[in-house]
Parts: structure tokens; sequence; C-alpha cells
């Protein structure tokens, strides 16, 4: 949107005409009775946000088109979530992004802190203090922002609080998610951060192609090691096909990001997902091309491989948070 502030709003009643933030209440199966953001900025770019399961991003759409793979188990209210074992993939919605952490980044496991199942809890704990505005901004860009915070927290146990902020703006077919978490605790915690971002078809197929500067590329077991010279590229759907876990380790531009790009020339346009290497130095990709499962997972991460923690603390690269310490992450994706 080229023009300025005083030209659209000379041509319309309410900015709600062009970019609005709609609330309303799911009703039915699972999800009757959860929260949702619908957000559109006459971009072509549009998505839903999910207050009640820690303000993770559900589907996303340009033009129409979905940019994201969702679960089969569609949209479930956090009331559902059993958290032991594997039971987070009976919840699990997928979209645009699955907060995965906390404590725990991977398969189940046992530490200190007790039991965690897979993936952790974040993704299932409904945020606090939940907002939504729209205004003009002092550069004279209409901003849609969204707001809340989540606690990771139990009796004689951990104490933390993330704030996060999701926003876009009048014409920009993106996104960017900030996360500032903050240890209020009396004791240091250990702290795994994955943000699970799931790209499906039709952006995502055979003629699929992701992009980044040269760097290392690492398999988490023998089946990712089967996608290590293919790991640019997506086969068409595949009965039984075993997820391929890699790790990147990108280098980072000149103001501290590492970014990829997805493209696919029937796409019309690439998506590009940056974020801050200093405090997600990995980024982990999913590539699972399984019937009905398929999906080109991009995870930014403070750890490099989804092991678990007990296994992951085995490197001794676990994460740790110290008490009044504040780690702040950033993630920006742009259609390009």
């Amino acid at each position: 949107m080229e023009f300025e502030k005083n030209e659209i709003l000379a041509r319309v009643g309410r900015m709600e005409q062009l970019a609005s933030i709609r609330r309303y209440v799911l009703d039915d199966g699972k999800g009757r009775g959860m929260r949702a953001f619908e957000v559109s900025n006459a971009s072509g770019f549009d998505f839903t946000v999910y207050p009640d399961r820690g303000l993770d991003v559900g589907p996303a759409r340009y033009n129409g088109l979905p940019l994201t793979w969702m679960t089969r188990n569609g949209p479930v209210a956090p009331a559902f979530y059993d958290a032991s074992g594997a039971e987070w993939l009976r919840t699990w919605m997928a979209g645009l992004v699955t907060t995965c952490g906390w404590l725990n980044v991977g398969g189940p496991c046992v530490t200190a802190e007790g039991a965690h199942g897979l993936h952790g809890r974040m993704d299932h704990t409904p945020a606090e203090e939940v907002n939504a505005r729209a205004r003009w901004n002092a550069a004279g860009e209409y901003e849609l922002e969204i707001t809340g915070k989540i606690a990771h927290a139990r009796v004689f146990g951990e104490n933390l609080v993330t704030s996060r902020t999701i926003s876009t703006a009048l014409g920009r077919p993106g996104l960017t998610l900030v996360d500032r978490t903050e240890n209020l605790g009396a004791s240091a915690s250990p702290l795994m951060q994955l943000y699970h971002m799931n790209f499906g078809w039709p952006l995502v197929s055979e003629k699929t192609r992701l992009v980044a500067p040269e760097h290392a590329v690492t398999a988490r077991d023998a089946a990712g090691e089967k996608g290590l010279a293919e790991w640019t590229t997506m086969p068409p759907p595949t009965a039984d096909f075993a997820e391929q876990v890699l790790s990147h380790d990108l280098p980072a531009d000149a103001d501290g990001f590492c970014s990829v790009r997805i493209e696919n020339p029937d796409f019309g346009r690439a998506v590009r997902l940056s974020f801050r290497k200093k405090e997600l130095p990995y980024l982990v990709q999913w590539r699972q091309a399984g019937v009905g499962d398929y999906v080109m997972g991009l995870e930014p991460a403070n750890c490099s491989q989804p092991v678990g923690q007990a296994e992951y603390a085995k490197t001794g690269l676990l994460k740790r948070i110290e008490p009044g310490e504040i780690v702040e992450t950033c993630i920006k994706l742009d259609l390009v």
C-alpha cells in the first residue's frame, strides 16, 4: 500500500476496511471455547493467532493459498492436553508457529525438574493479559499488534514468564514475533527454545527449493543422514516415509540475522524466514514427506537437535537462564 496516511483516511470510513484484527471464539469440536484472532492487512497475507495456545500462530495464507500444513487434529483447546509421553501429538495443530519448550524440546524424558512430555508445555499454555491493537506509528505506518504473557511455572520449580509480541503492518506480507522470557525464580532454569514453523502444500511440493548461504548441515540420526544430500528439495508424498531431522548452522548478516528462503515457481513469491542468531543459533529442519503428513518444518532453535533435555544435556550445550535474566528472541517471516 503506497498511499500516505492522509490519502488513505480520505478514502475509507474505518481502517478495518483495509487492515484489522478480528476476535472470535471457536464453537465446535475440540476447539470449542478457544479464542482466536484473525489478522488481515491488505497485502494478501493473513494469519490466525490462538491466545489459548500460547499465542501461537495457526493457519497463514497468501492470496487465499495456504502457506502452512495443518495436522489432522484440527483446532484443539488446551484442556485436552496430555503431558505424558508423546500424547502431545494428539492435540498438536501445527500451523505457522508452534512453540516448543521451555524445559523440553524433543522426545519425552525425566530430569531433575520431573517428567517432560514431547516438546514441552508452551504450545498448550493459555496466554494472560492478551491485547490487540491497531494504530498509526510515528513513521506513518499503520501497525497491527497482538501481545500477551505466557507463564511457564511450577510450585517448587521454575518461574519463567514470556512476553510475546506479534506484529505486522498495512501492506506488509509478513510478520515479526518477539519473545522476552524472564526468569522470575530464585534459581537458574534450563531453557530450551524451538519455534516449530510448518510449511505445507501448495507452497511445499516437488518443485520447492530451499535457498540459503553456504553452511554446515548435520543429521540427528541415520534417517536424517539420507536427507543430507537432498535438504534443499522435497520428494512427493511417500508412504511410510521416515522423518529426517537436520541441523543447520547458518551465517548471520551484518544485523545478526540468519535467513533461509522457500521458493516454488508455482507460488508466485518466495517465503523468507529470518531469526536472530545470538539467541537462536540453529535452524532445525524437519523433512517429512509422509502421505497426509506432508510438511517442511523450519525451526529456529537454541538447541542443535530436538532430542529431549536429558539427552541434550550430555552435549554440554544445554542453555540455562539465570534468576533475573531476560532472553529476547526475534523471528521474521516475509513474502518476497
